[in-house]
């Protein structure tokens, strides 16, 4: 899932990606990609046991960053 938010007025142009990943171990991982468009920005992955456990954390996340103008 790939969103982005951009305002030109305020030099704002950002992205944010969420991709559910599957582990070695069986778990399961929300990795998370954020910065300004153009860049390669900055990742984070956060592990969970399930992957409805992941999929309630990817959509509880896009739900935080449509409240703040992503889309």
């Amino acid at each position: 899932m790939h969103l982005t938010r951009t305002n030109p007025n305020a030099n704002l142009h950002r992205f944010y990606r969420l991709e559910i990943v599957r582990g070695l171990f069986g778990d399961w991982g929300l990795m998370r990609n954020w910065g300004r468009i153009g860049s390669s920005g900055q990742v984070r992955t956060d592990w969970y046991d399930t992957e409805a456990e992941a999929k309630n954390a990817r959509f509880e996340l896009h739900m935080a960053k449509a409240k703040r103008g992503y889309d």
